[in-house]
């Protein structure tokens, strides 16, 4: 089987998708269970502000049918609170529940703060730490790190450049990994995570997809324009026209 396309959204913990992806009256705790039959790829956000416990990822690994890829954001306490720092009681913490997913987990997104500038050496450090088994995504925020230096870094270690798509962020086509990582924040060309890609956007995705795909590179696509349910829609039609 050649590489494949995994396209999602950026959680699924929304109340006003009801009506989208949840009928009506459907309880909280089933949101999961009817996004993973519409999706077979989902990026977990809520690890951002709080990393589950090991128990926590067995538990969501008991809860998605075989053949799902689970992504999820690393801890604000490593990419804000430490900035990468010192890193290796997160990571130690980060991969023993990463590794309770066993076949559900795709990719570990590392977004860095809008205000960390660019440091070489902290990053190579930092991706030095890491299990050769994780797959890494790294997000930049800062336009300092767009450098090919950096890029070089990412491919030396088999990590992930995250391409955006979002108001103020560089869209960089750039693969450094055996798989490609993608974040769309949504068209506004004002604010991040508003509006609906439409369907001209959408077809240029998927050439650029189909291009990832064909050069053999693994893609994760996640819409992180939630309202209005717009992801779910964007992420619906995308797959449509990747086929």
């Amino acid at each position: 089987m050649g590489a494949q396309a995994h396209i999602g959204t950026s959680g699924w913990s929304y109340g006003h998708w009801t009506g989208v992806l949840y009928p009506p009256g459907t309880p909280k705790q089933r949101w999961l269970e009817i996004y993973a039959q519409a999706f077979e790829t989902v990026e977990l956000n809520a690890s951002f502000y709080r990393w589950p416990s090991n128990t926590a990822f067995q538990r969501l690994r008991s809860r998605l049918p075989e053949g799902f890829q689970l992504s999820a954001k690393a801890a604000r306490g490593l990419t804000h609170g430490k900035r990468l720092r010192e890193p290796e009681i997160w990571v130690e913490r980060t991969a023993a529940g990463w590794h309770e997913l066993a076949d559900r987990r795709a990719v570990l997104l590392v977004q860095l703060a809008p205000d960390h500038t660019r440091d070489d050496a902290r990053l190579e450090y930092f991706l030095g730490r890491l299990p050769w088994w994780m797959r890494v995504a790294v997000e930049f925020r800062h336009p300092s790190w767009h450098d090919e230096a950096v890029f070089q870094i990412l491919e030396r270690h088999q990590t992930a450049y995250c391409v955006m798509s979002g108001a103020d962020l560089p869209c960089v086509l750039r693969a450094t990994a055996p798989f490609v990582y993608v974040r769309l924040h949504g068209p506004d060309h004002r604010y991040l995570y508003g509006g609906s890609y439409g369907d001209n956007d959408l077809r240029w995705w998927a050439d650029r997809v189909g291009e990832w795909l064909d050069s053999g590179h693994e893609t994760y696509v996640y819409f992180n324009n939630d309202g209005g349910g717009n992801a779910v829609h964007n992420a619906r039609r995308l797959r449509e026209i990747v086929g």
